[in-house]
This record gives C-alpha cells, sequence and structure tokens, in this order.
C-alpha cells in the first residue's frame, strides 16, 4: 500500500517536471525570437554640400530606415532628389527633405537658393568687414554703413554711422578676382546677401558711397530694434567741453536815456512878499 502511493507521487512528480520544463523552454524561445523589422529606404548626403549644390548619384545613397518612423518630407529614391538643388548646407549622412531642396524647374547653383521675390547682391569686405571669417553661408548678419551727412562743409565735416539692414541671411561667401591700382590680379573676398529688391538698392548706394561694416548675429534672434544713428561728435567728443563762442559781429553799446530838462522857476509876488516856486519841465 505505501510503497504504491510512493510509486504515483514519483510519477507525479516527474510528470509535473516534464511539464514546467516544456512551459519554460518555450517561454525562452518566445523572448529569443527576433521579431522582423518593417525598412525602407531613404536618401541621404554621402558629404557635406553648400547651397545650390545639384543633386546626383555621386553625392546622394539610401539607407535603411524603420518603416515605423516616417519622417515629413523624407525622400525614398534616388529619382526623386536627382537633378535638385540644395537650399541649405547638409552635412554627411544627413537626411535629404524635400523642404532643403528646390523645385525641378529652378535649376542649380545659386540662383535656385533664391525665393522668389528676393534678390542676391554681392559686397567686397576684408577680413575685418567680414568678422573675421565667421560670415559663412547660412549665418545672418546686420549692415552698418559708415558715411559723411550731406551738407556737411569738407572742413567741419561731420561723420554718421546708421544700422540699414538687419538680420539678412548669408548665401555665399568667397574669394573673387579684381585688379588693383596697379593692373596687378588680386584675391578679394564676396559676401553674396539675400536681400528685398528696395534693400539691394539701398545696400548698392551704401557700399558705394561709404563704409559697409558687417556684424554678425545669432541665426535664432529675429528681433530688430532698428539701433539710433550715431554721429562722429558722440563718438569723439564724448567727455570734453564743447568751446564757447565768442559773437563775431558789430559790438552794440547800449545808450544811456537822457537827463530829464531842469525844473523851470516862477517868482510870485504877494504883496510886498516875494517867493519863488519850482515846477516841472515835462
Amino acid at each position: 500500500m505505501n510503497k504504491n502511493r510512493v510509486v504515483i507521487g514519483l510519477f507525479l512528480a516527474v510528470v509535473v517536471a516534464i511539464l514546467l520544463s516544456a512551459y519554460v523552454y518555450r517561454a525562452f524561445q518566445q523572448a529569443s525570437a527576433v521579431r522582423p523589422i518593417n525598412l525602407q529606404k531613404v536618401v541621404v548626403a554621402t558629404a557635406p554640400l553648400a547651397p545650390g549644390t545639384r543633386l546626383d548619384s555621386n553625392n546622394i545613397r539610401t539607407i535603411s530606415w524603420p518603416g515605423d518612423d516616417s519622417v515629413p518630407g523624407m525622400l525614398t529614391t534616388i529619382e526623386s532628389a536627382e537633378g535638385r538643388a540644395i537650399l541649405s548646407p547638409v552635412v554627411a549622412n544627413e537626411m535629404i527633405l524635400e523642404s532643403k531642396l528646390a523645385p525641378k524647374e529652378a535649376g542649380a547653383g545659386l540662383p535656385a537658393t533664391i525665393p522668389e521675390g528676393m534678390r542676391a547682391i554681392s559686397v567686397a569686405v576684408n577680413e575685418v568687414i567680414g568678422v573675421a571669417g565667421f560670415v559663412t553661408p547660412g549665418t545672418s548678419v546686420d549692415v552698418l554703413v559708415t558715411g559723411q551727412i550731406p551738407g556737411a562743409s569738407q572742413t567741419g565735416s561731420q561723420y554718421v554711422t546708421r544700422t540699414i539692414l538687419e538680420n539678412i541671411r548669408v548665401l555665399a561667401a568667397g574669394q573673387k578676382i579684381e585688379q588693383d591700382k596697379e593692373g596687378k590680379p588680386q584675391s578679394v573676398p564676396v559676401v553674396t546677401l539675400l536681400v528685398s529688391p528696395k534693400d539691394a538698392g539701398t545696400l548698392a548706394m551704401a557700399s558705394t558711397e561709404g563704409k559697409i561694416q558687417l556684424a554678425l548675429r545669432n541665426t535664432i534672434d529675429g528681433q530688430t530694434p532698428d539701433p539710433l544713428p550715431v554721429l562722429q561728435a558722440a563718438v569723439f567728443a564724448a567727455g570734453t567741453p564743447l568751446p564757447v563762442t565768442t559773437p563775431t559781429g558789430p559790438r552794440v553799446i547800449a545808450q544811456k536815456p537822457p537827463a530829464p530838462p531842469p525844473p523851470y522857476t516862477v517868482e510870485i509876488i504877494i504883496g510886498g512878499k516875494r517867493e519863488n516856486k519850482s515846477f516841472p519841465n515835462e
């Protein structure tokens, strides 16, 4: 009797152990199984690209991207990006988005980066005016001009510095070859700015009649405080007392009022008595 109970208990224990082992084995199999990921192709740059660069199979390629994590505007084929120009700088392996490309009919180069209604104008600068080389495509600058106030005499010339343009985007920065006074070629730094047609005329006049200076600003700073002009006297005569000027016209001497006429005297005889009385001579 007792022997049968022991055999039955051992049998049940073996069955339970087998069932638990099978359950644990199946659980480990499910946990270690790799779920298939839905992948798709996206277009990326193979190298850093400057604005205006035309895309082709040499500077773009496709990589795998999770299909469940789509990015708005991403391109999935080389053909959809080929022949179009980049509008803003792109780094290597950066995803090419529709918003960073010019229309297919816009062509390539600098004209493709100019929005409708805007203009690109270039100004010659030097290392100081160009903020020591930190003015690069994609940055934003303010344009200041220094010139003589119209109508000021040559002997007492008065100069003023004004901020004529604010928050202007730089399209390109490079070099061009010009001739110096002796006719020899020299490399001149040039910065190309994106401006409205009206501002293009203002900048052309400023660079011709005055001396321009670029002020680099934070690209996320969109404020336009419109600072007041700075006069030459306000900079160089600060803290210096102004000379006291003496009138150069003819001196005017104040005339004293004329003395009043002397009073007249009347002799009055009353009885045998004489008396003199004075009356004012009005």
